[in-house]
């Protein structure tokens, strides 16, 4: 099942099943145009036969950014590195779709000390993140047009879609969810107004885009925090969704506080997730029975077998994939066509809780690099070293951009 073609409501049509899913790439310099390790770094990708690539957060605002190291699209002008880097993605086929996101409350002290969000609401963690300042209602529409201008630039760049990234704590998020929208105005208090923003956007996008263009949405299941964005809020959002028009819907879950897209495998994971191997597969076949939505799950998978069978049970519609791009280059061309049934599920681990996340964004951060640089992946680094290096380059980049600025 995997290796078979699947058709978007848009006419569109991806040659097989599989997803490279979106994970930070941290390879540009201030300025936010792509370069030759991004474009190679795609290419290898799109060697391995995938249907579908997502790229990393593509950041609508320099002011925003979710890492120092992000591309940006801020202006109409198409760079002719936003061309190569489209033709590269999609050398076999392939489809390449670009993440377009705002990090909202969730950008660094080194990019920016007062970022914007719904509200006035921190986001108290390690101490990289200034207070945010509530968005005016200019603030809003900028960002709706923000969104609309970057899917214009992709699509006349070459690229053969666009996702809107409203998961994992990011702006669309922080306005989805009531831990972080507590506006009085037609932006915030119940779900439907804290959906318009999302549901504004796609709307403008459409506009800009035309009918026969994919649009994708990243939603999570869950914020996975008390009084957050919940499952049964999700379903009515979902709803939402389908009725303005997008063409795939990507599930996954949590945010910067409770990072439940990035930790959910290892000791810490259920029992019960480890034997269905994907993360969210529960919430999509809850999603099935109000949506004919095509759906795609990125987390967990790691089996052939499985991952075949959860498309034909009709659960899902394509299966995400993100790190084992990284441990697995190799073998994904074997694991489309079923010749390789296993996919390495690596955990990192200090052994200091609150060093696990960075430690392991490190590791990847770093084979990432690698990879882009055309050397092979490196298995064997030091835990503490994969955490610092990872603080490191958002302190360096960082700051670069705000003492020498940012173009």
């Amino acid at each position: 099942m995997i290796n078979t073609p699947l058709a978007l409501p848009c006419g569109a049509i991806i040659k097989n099943r599989l997803c490279k899913a979106a994970m930070t790439e941290r390879l540009c310099s201030r300025t936010g145009i792509p370069n030759h390790k991004l474009t190679h770094l795609y290419k290898r990708w799109a060697e391995t036969g995938t249907g579908l690539q997502i790229t990393g957060n593509v950041m609508i605002d320099r002011n925003h950014l979710e890492s120092a190291g992000n591309i940006i699209i801020d202006s109409d002008v198409i760079h002719p590195e936003f061309k190569a880097l489209a033709e590269a993605g999609k050398i076999q086929g392939n489809h390449i779709w670009v993440q377009i996101s705002h990090s909202g409350r969730q950008t660094s002290r080194f990019v920016n000390l007062k970022p914007k969000s719904a509200s006035e609401v921190q986001l108290k963690k390690m101490g990289l993140f200034g207070k945010p300042r509530s968005m005016t209602e200019s603030d809003i529409k900028d960002v709706i047009v923000g969104f609309a201008r970057a899917a214009r630039v992709c699509k006349g760049a070459g690229f053969t879609g666009v996702q809107i990234h409203a998961a994992h704590g990011y702006l669309l998020s922080q306005f989805l969810s009531p831990i972080t929208n507590h506006r009085k105005d037609q932006w915030g208090g119940s779900l439907d107004n804290r959906s318009r923003l999302l549901l504004s956007i796609i709307d403008e996008v459409r506009k800009e885009v035309g009918p026969d263009f994919p649009i994708s949405v990243k939603l999570n299941s869950a914020d996975f925090q008390r009084g957050g964005f919940s499952e049964e809020e999700s379903i009515e959002v979902i709803k939402m969704l389908e009725e303005s028009g997008i063409d795939l819907l990507e599930i996954s879950g949590g945010t910067y506080e409770k990072v439940v897209f990035f930790l959910m495998n290892g000791e810490n994971t259920r029992e019960s997730t480890r034997r269905r191997e994907a993360y969210f597969l529960d919430f999509a076949e809850k999603v099935r029975e109000i949506t004919s939505l095509p759906l795609m799950v990125t987390g967990g998978f790691r089996t052939h077998s499985f991952s075949s069978k959860a498309i034909e049970d009709g659960a899902i519609d394509m299966v995400g994939m993100a790190r084992p791009f990284i441990t697995n280059l190799d073998e994904i061309k074997g694991f489309i066509s079923g010749d390789t049934e296993n996919l390495l599920d690596l955990v990192i681990r200090t052994g200091v809780a609150d060093l696990e996340e960075t430690a392991e964004a490190g590791f990847y951060a770093r084979n990432i690099l690698r990879i882009a640089q055309g050397k092979e992946v490196k298995f064997k680094f030091s835990s503490v070293g994969n955490a610092t290096f990872f603080v490191k380059h958002e302190f360096v980049k960082g700051m670069a951009r705000r003492i020498f600025g940012s173009k």
